[in-house]
């Protein structure tokens, strides 16, 4: 049950937003740009960064949100997310994509995390500095988010269907603020 009264059925991010659009607004257009803007890192890419801050955060809503996206962005490849999910070391994403993971996992606990070997690794397999700056302002970001979605006992669906139909719409239709019902 919410902490506060917010649009009843209507899921995590979304029913907050809806309380105070105002507010909201600017983080639908600040996920718009992380996850769907101009960026070297694929939409998947991020979408799963968004997924995996979210898993280590331990905020259902946004794992399972992000993780649907993820998914469909990959496409034939989806299973990447999974894996990730379930261990990033293990996972066959590159070996780019785990040292921006590594990167984004610790910024999850705290961004004086990041260390100068964390960026010089994630440099040695290729990654520019627009890639490492747009993990690290997705970590955060994300960590926020949780924060929020969890601080306030958003409703999260249960049905992974429902997740399934959230992550087609993210995919396909970006972040756009939701309208009142």
């Amino acid at each position: 049950m919410p902490h506060i009264q917010v649009p009843e059925g209507v899921p995590g991010i979304r029913s907050l937003v809806m309380f105070r659009p105002e507010t909201g607004q600017y983080l639908y257009e600040l996920a718009q740009v992380l996850l769907r803007g101009e960026s070297p890192l694929s939409e998947a890419e991020r979408e799963l960064i968004a997924a995996y801050v979210s898993s280590r955060n331990n905020c259902m809503f946004c794992m399972s949100s992000h993780a649907a996206a993820a998914r469909c962005l990959y496409g034939d490849q989806k299973n990447i997310v999974d894996e990730v999910l379930a261990d990033m070391q293990r996972s066959s994403v590159t070996e780019k994509m785990k040292s921006l993971l590594h990167i984004a996992g610790k910024v999850q606990i705290l961004g004086k995390e990041v260390t100068e070997e964390d960026v010089a690794a994630a440099r040695e397999q290729g990654a520019s500095e627009r890639e490492i700056h747009d993990t690290v302002l997705i970590a955060a970001t994300f960590s926020m988010f949780n924060r929020y979605v969890d601080g306030l006992a958003s409703w999260t669906p249960t049905d992974p269907a429902a997740y399934e139909e959230m992550g087609v719409r993210m995919s396909t239709k970006g972040y756009a603020l939701p309208t009142k019902i």
